[in-house]
């Protein structure tokens, strides 16, 4: 008998392509996909998906990238902080927006208004309730991906085609450098 190096999941409720996901504790959230706007959680062990929400209907999800924000002083075990910022094909239509998450497998989201704001999408916006767009007029997203990193957490490395990488500070909402990757033939 062969060993079974790959375990066949349950089919996602909508086909996603290009997707972006997250893992948090026992879930997978898969943050859309090419042209498609719906976001799930796949819970590992129950081997079934939940729908979040979808991302606001003006965001073209051509090229996107969703990364996890560490905040340092958070206290709550029980969210965590998306990030998603991306933009059209074309680099045009660009979003960066939030959500902060709480698993949809507990029922405590159904139980209070406290959590309204929770699992949806909205604006990144910084200290005074400014929208802050993560990207240049000539930044093309299609590919790109990000990780925080820094002393404090606070700096957005992102690598996008062809060779270029941006790095963003998450605390003062500025680049702080925009270069290109010395790549050569290998």
């Amino acid at each position: 008998m062969k060993n079974q190096t790959f375990q066949t999941l349950k089919e996602l409720p909508t086909p996603l392509s290009h997707s972006q996901c997250v893992l948090y504790k026992h879930e997978l959230l898969i943050c859309g996909g090419w042209n498609k706007r719906s976001c799930y959680s796949y819970h590992t062990i129950k081997n079934e998906y939940k729908f979040i929400c979808d991302y606001p209907s003006h965001v073209k999800l051509h090229g996107h990238c969703v990364v996890k924000l560490v905040d340092n002083n958070n206290k709550d075990i029980n969210q965590i902080t998306l990030l998603s910022f991306g933009s059209a094909h074309n680099g045009k239509n660009k979003h960066t927006l939030v959500m902060k998450y709480i698993s949809v497998w507990n029922n405590i989201l159904n139980k209070s208004n406290e959590f309204n704001n929770y699992n949806q999408w909205i604006p990144f916006i910084n200290n005074n309730n400014h929208p802050i767009i993560i990207g240049r007029n000539q930044d093309k997203y299609i590919g790109a991906r990000a990780v925080i990193g820094g002393s404090n957490n606070n700096l957005l490395f992102i690598t996008y085609l062809i060779n270029n990488i941006s790095v963003f500070d998450l605390n003062t909402y500025q680049f702080i450098k925009h270069s290109t990757l010395p790549t050569g033939i290998i």
